[in-house]
């Protein structure tokens, strides 16, 4: 059974569909993550869900049941804000216990259950500590034990890591993909950052424009993108654009504009002189070219040292073209300035349909 299901929703705003005729499922206990950008209807969505917004058209179901007509407070779904919105004037036992008090249990059943959800946050004892004594992951687990505690069916997480910096926003990353599993809860989880989405998901939704382009595995999402948006909005990629010069089986030919010809897998339906975009990772182009198609000489414009995401730009046809490079050291093949010829697999390029110029 599915934990959480959504069937055709849609929320218009005068003119805007915020959110427009959108299906899917979430199997029970799995991290479902969906991704786009800001003003994309993602946030729209997640509070139909919650019961903060109502849908012009559509159904919600939590564990095959409709919760349509049910208030946001009687729902069996919690949700963890951006901005947490713990209670600074109480401690941290008081923030936990909250819902449980607001729902009529005893002090004793509270203060076993307080204690509970704290260790299994791994922060045992810290019942009596003040808000402000906290550390920013330490207030983020203290949020999601808040709605852990009263064991929900559903936890919607509204871009919660927003607000960290970097280093803990990693950190965070692990952490909130270990809590899932240690509650084996459902948890739906929205954000603009790939990053978050691949790295803690099992399912992935991407949102564009209101609608759903693409479910699936972060691995499919990466390696088999269903769409032009799909493919130059998940990961690091190199973009081009060009025109269909020639079709044979599942590969296309394209003119690059202002540049040579290159070949690329077809990933949608393409015509013969029609415009198209070229999408290839950084990581599947090699300095060590051999014979055969897409081989793009230039001279080194850029050398981009981080550890291992570092990257050589090499500028080509007045294009950049962005190569991974692993950790960069003395054995780093070429200098800024030095010629090089780059070199990409057919099939390791993606070609979409393109609107035409204007």
């Amino acid at each position: 059974m599915h934990d959480l299901e959504c069937v055709n929703l849609t929320r218009i705003f005068g003119r805007h569909i915020a959110v427009n005729d959108v299906s899917f499922t979430v199997p029970r206990g799995s991290f479902f993550s969906i991704l786009g950008p800001s003003g994309c209807g993602k946030t729209t969505l997640m509070r139909m869900i919650a019961g903060f917004e109502t849908p012009d058209s559509g159904d919600i179901r939590i564990k095959g049941k409709s919760v349509l007509e049910v208030a946001p407070n009687r729902r069996s779904v919690k949700m963890v804000f951006q901005h947490l919105a713990l209670f600074p004037m109480m401690t941290v036992g008081e923030n936990i216990a909250y819902g449980l008090k607001c729902r009529g249990e005893n002090r004793s059943d509270i203060t076993r259950k307080v204690a509970d959800v704290l260790a299994r946050i791994g922060l045992p004892g810290v019942q009596d500590k003040q808000i402000s004594q906290l550390s920013g992951g330490q207030k983020q687990r203290i949020a999601i034990a808040r709605c852990m505690v009263l064991e929900p069916d559903v936890l919607l997480l509204d871009e919660p890591l927003g607000a960290l910096d970097l280093k803990l926003r990693e950190q965070m990353k692990i952490e909130l993909k270990l809590l899932q599993h240690q509650f084996n809860t459902t948890f739906l989880y929205i954000t603009h950052d790939q990053s978050e989405a691949l790295v803690m998901s099992d399912n992935v939704a991407v949102m564009n424009a209101g609608r759903f382009e693409q479910i699936g595995t972060p691995k499919e999402l990466y390696n088999q993108p269903g769409s032009g948006f799909v493919a130059g909005f998940v990961g690091d990629t190199n973009r081009w654009l060009g025109r269909v010069t020639g079709l044979s089986g599942d590969e296309a030919r394209i003119a690059l504009d202002a540049g040579p010809e290159i070949i690329a897998r077809a990933g949608g339906a393409l015509v013969a002189g029609a415009r198209a975009e070229i999408f290839f990772r950084p990581e599947t182009v090699s300095l060590t070219p051999i014979e055969g198609a897409n081989q793009l000489s230039g001279v080194v414009d850029s050398l981009l040292f981080n550890g291992a995401n570092s990257r050589i730009l090499l500028r080509s046809s007045d294009r950049l073209i962005e190569i991974a490079q692993g950790v960069m050291d003395a054995t780093t093949p070429v200098a800024r300035g030095d010629s090089a010829i780059a070199w990409f697999r057919p099939a390791h390029a993606l070609a979409f349909a393109a609107p035409e110029a204007g």
